[in-house]
C-alpha cells in the first residue's frame, strides 16, 4: 500500500513543483536546472560511487564486515537514479542521499527496524597439512602422449 501511494504522490508533487517553478521562473529556466541538477548529481554520484567501492575493497581485502560500504553503495546508485529522473522532488531526495550523514541517518534507522544475525569475518589460518595433496602419478612422454597435451 505504502508504495502504491509513493507511485502516486511523487508525480503529483513533481507536476505541482514544475507548475510553481515554471511559473516563477519560466520554462527554459526551469528544464536548465532540471538539466544542470542532472549533470552535477552524475559528477557526485560518480566520485563518490568511486570511494565507496575502494571503501568495499577495503573492506573484503582486511576482512571486515562488508555492509555498511554495501549500504552506502546502494543508497548512492538510488541516489543517482532520482538525480537523473526530471523533477526537483526527486532531485532533492537524490542530493540528500549523496550526503554521507543523511544515509548513516538512514541505515540507523533501517538497522533498528531489522534483526539479523551475526557474521565472524575474523581470517582463518589453515594448518600446514591442509597444503599437502596426497596421490599417485604416472609420467607421460610427450611422445606416447594419446591426447596431444603435452606436447609443444
Amino acid at each position: 500500500m505504502r508504495l502504491l501511494l509513493a507511485f502516486i504522490a511523487v508525480p503529483l508533487i513533481e507536476i505541482g513543483l514544475f507548475i510553481q517553478v515554471g511559473g516563477t521562473i519560466g520554462l527554459w529556466p526551469t528544464l536548465l536546472v532540471v538539466l544542470l541538477t542532472a549533470v552535477a548529481g552524475t559528477w557526485l554520484v560518480r566520485s563518490q560511487g568511486t570511494q565507496t567501492l575502494q571503501n568495499l575493497q577495503g573492506s573484503l581485502r582486511n576482512m571486515k564486515d562488508p555492509t555498511e560500504p554495501l549500504a552506502h553503495g546502494a543508497m548512492i546508485l538510488l541516489a543517482g537514479a532520482l538525480l537523473l529522473t526530471p523533477g526537483f522532488f526527486t532531485d532533492a531526495t537524490g542530493f540528500l542521499l549523496l550526503f554521507p550523514p543523511f544515509r548513516v541517518f538512514v541505515m540507523r534507522n533501517i538497522k533498528s527496524k531489522l534483526k539479523a544475525g551475526n557474521f565472524n569475518f575474523a581470517p582463518t589460518h589453515p594448518s600446514s597439512d591442509d597444503d599437502v595433496i596426497e596421490g599417485k602419478f604416472k609420467q607421460v612422454s610427450p611422445e606416447k602422449d594419446p591426447s596431444g597435451w603435452t606436447k609443444d
